[in-house]
């Protein structure tokens, strides 16, 4: 049954980049504008002081812009770095100036950044190429998301752009989900969550 479901996801997310390479490249900034812009006047990152962020590159939304936001609206801006064995750790930048392409050639801390404990992470904008009504997120295929958000208690948001929002995603037992999604529309609530 797992084997069945990875590969649907596998087949899945052929699907949704190739219809996701076929947008124009104003659609795609008008979709990213408006899903950058839904996030920022969101109340829960309002509240938050420190913010895991990801550097969109490729089809995903363009968050370069957004990382420049909020550092200059003060937040604590964490972004991945990529470790073996597909884990992965927060570190704090100060500017932009301290990313450096990583082993996928994505932006990513320079080995002096901080690392930021998780615990400490009052938030965390999740990569994804889309999600569903439940939260449940189709990511890249590396699993570095899902063991990093392992129990992690505090708020987390996926950006989807509306066409690409699903009613239900092939989930796979160690799979995290998003409590909030955002699409160009707004958010998408209430939020059913997984029955385990």
């Amino acid at each position: 049954m797992g084997r069945e479901v990875s590969e649907v996801k596998k087949i899945l997310r052929q699907q949704f980049r190739e219809i996701l390479g076929e947008m124009s490249p104003q659609e795609k900034d008008w979709s990213d504008r408006e899903l950058v812009q839904r996030f920022l006047e969101h109340p829960k990152l309002a509240q938050a002081n420190t913010v895991l962020l990801y550097y969109g590159v490729g089809l995903e939304v363009d968050t370069k812009g957004l990382i420049q936001t909020l550092l200059e609206n003060g937040k604590r801006v964490c972004l991945p770095k990529c470790l073996p064995e597909h884990q992965m750790q927060a570190q704090a930048i100060a500017s932009l100036d301290d990313l450096a392409p990583d082993r996928y050639d994505i932006p990513a801390p320079k080995d002096a950044c901080p690392v930021v404990a998780r615990d400490e992470i009052d938030l965390v904008l999740v990569p994804g190429l889309c999600f569903d009504s439940q939260g449940s997120r189709l990511g890249q295929g590396g699993g570095y998301y899902d063991r990093y958000l392992e129990d992690y208690e505090g708020v987390t948001v996926g950006l989807c752009r509306e066409d690409f929002f699903q009613v239900n995603l092939p989930r796979e037992p160690l799979d995290v989900w998003v409590r909030i999604v955002l699409t160009e529309e707004g958010q998408v609530w209430p939020m059913i969550q997984p029955i385990d």
